[in-house]
């Protein structure tokens, strides 16, 4: 049986000129031509005219690097380097030129509030393609994790803890080191105690340090890797990470907007991301899709009221899921007549207002009333009848449970996932990204933005297909 086999001696020869290194529809064209029509000057990143004597490499070379290295998961400042020697398209992308990894890393890293800006750009280009209105926009949250060890994250507990032990440990060798003073004997020990000692004490003084950080700053906790990240839950465990929060449009599905929080869970976010997001798209959006990981009335209550909420309760998300089906005497089968301000129970008896509480009012069936109804021990057990609680935001509460059952919000919130949950899938699995390469937050803001304009890119080239789409960015069918 033949067999095909090659020789690595034989004589071959490259094309004459590095750009047929490549197809004319190799999708590191359309990566190129992205970069290319980007405003530097709006980006902040200075492109100086050529000049003799040059000492660094072109910012937009470098950029591209980024970008597309970013597009095909290699992230790391090493693996890029190794890219530009061995890798074709990447030969191509940069024109030969072979920077080294200390490089790329510190053009990352010094640029990084330049290059979260290259969403904006890239959203702005969506917009003139007709690939995003801006319109209707899904919200999301996931956790990635940090460059960080969670065992490098402190609270106010373990501080406490671990002072305890060192205090007794400290306590010991001060005893260990005064019988070695009184014997006189045995100096190598004694040295070897007194380092020890200075150590002890050196790690009490960091410890007692970061426990003032914690206080100072009202801070949970705190990691001495990086002192942005916060201590996040996943299926794999707990760890050091980000909560990563990415609007999308729903047209295509392209991201508007992405940006890591400050907290470990989506509560109170929702109002942040809608105003972030209308800053990039430059216009409000009509439509603004969530689950119930944002329900927080308070924080909802700031979103402007030209904005629709399309977003379950955390109890009409459990009923839909199965979990825990609503029960018939819960609060949300009462009617509230805000003509007469009064609730009415499932039986049509009255509860009124008893009294203000803080920011609640309380209602109260007549207890006679109560204790002769059927249901009496399942409504309710007490003797003085059964009691409901209005928030102040109920108004939004209401609201919010209309839109999410009317037809129109239960169309558009079946797509949450398609549109809200596909980015993460991509960036996650394809781009093998969970996990970011910087520290701290605003270099994390620019990883995140760098994947989300990956995301974006890749999308244009499946929507339009690379040769439409490097017309259209080299001005002839925009």
């Amino acid at each position: 049986m033949a067999y095909k086999t090659g020789d690595r001696y034989q004589m071959n020869l490259f094309p004459p000129v590095i750009d047929d290194y490549v197809a004319k529809d190799d999708p590191v064209r359309a990566y190129d031509a992205f970069v290319d029509i980007l405003d530097f000057k709006e980006l902040g990143i200075p492109v100086a005219p050529y000049k003799s004597g040059a000492h660094e490499y072109c910012p937009k070379k470098m950029l591209k690097l980024i970008i597309y290295g970013y597009s095909y998961g290699t992230r790391s400042s090493r693996k890029l380097e190794r890219s530009c020697h061995h890798n074709l398209s990447f030969v191509w992308l940069m024109g030969g030129l072979k920077p080294d990894y200390r490089t790329i890393a510190r053009f990352r890293s010094d640029h990084a509030a330049a290059i979260k800006k290259v969403l904006k750009q890239c959203v702005r280009l969506c917009i003139n393609l007709d690939l995003i209105e801006g319109n209707t926009l899904f919200t999301d949250g996931s956790s990635f994790r940090a460059s960080a060890s969670i065992r490098h994250t402190w609270t106010q507990e373990r501080c406490k803890e671990h002072l305890e032990k060192l205090d007794k440990s400290i306590e010991k060798l001060v005893d260990e080191t005064g019988r070695l003073d009184i014997a006189e004997e045995d100096l190598d020990s004694l040295v070897k105690i007194n380092k020890e000692l200075l150590d002890k004490e050196r790690i009490r003084a960091i410890v007692k340090d970061i426990s003032k950080e914690l206080d100072d700053n009202s801070k949970a906790s705190l990691n001495t890797t990086d002192p942005d990240c916060v201590k996040t839950k996943s299926r794999q465990g707990t760890h050091a990470g980000y909560n990563a929060q990415i609007t999308t449009d729903k047209k295509h599905g392209l991201i508007v907007n992405s940006e890591t929080a400050a907290s470990s869970q989506d509560y109170n976010q929702l109002s942040i991301q809608a105003e972030k997001a209308a800053l990039m798209l430059e216009h409000k959006p009509k439509t603004i899709v969530t689950d119930c990981g944002y329900y927080s009335l308070k924080d909802i209550a700031k979103v402007d009221n030209d904005i629709t909420v399309v977003m379950p309760s955390i109890k009409q998300a459990q009923e839909n899921k199965g979990l825990h089906p609503l029960k018939p005497f819960i609060k949300e089968r009462f009617t509230y007549d805000s003509s007469q301000d009064k609730y009415i129970c499932p039986e049509g008896k009255d509860l009124t207002y008893a009294h203000a509480s803080y920011d609640k009012k309380i209602y109260r069936s007549d207890a006679s009333t109560c204790r002769s109804c059927r249901h009496f021990g399942v409504c309710t057990a007490s003797l003085r009848g059964r009691v409901i609680n209005r928030m102040a935001e109920e108004d939004v509460a209401s609201r919010l449970s209309d839109i999410y059952h009317s037809p129109e919000g239960q169309k558009v919130y079946k797509l949450r996932k398609e549109k809200a949950e596909l980015p993460f899938g991509h960036i996650k699995r394809n781009l093998g990204a969970g996990q970011f390469m910087l520290r701290t937050r605003p270099k994390v803001d620019a990883e995140l933005a760098v994947l989300s304009t990956c995301f974006n890119v890749a999308r244009m080239i499946t929507l339009i297909g690379i040769p439409a789409l490097l017309a259209r960015l080299h001005g002839t069918g925009c």
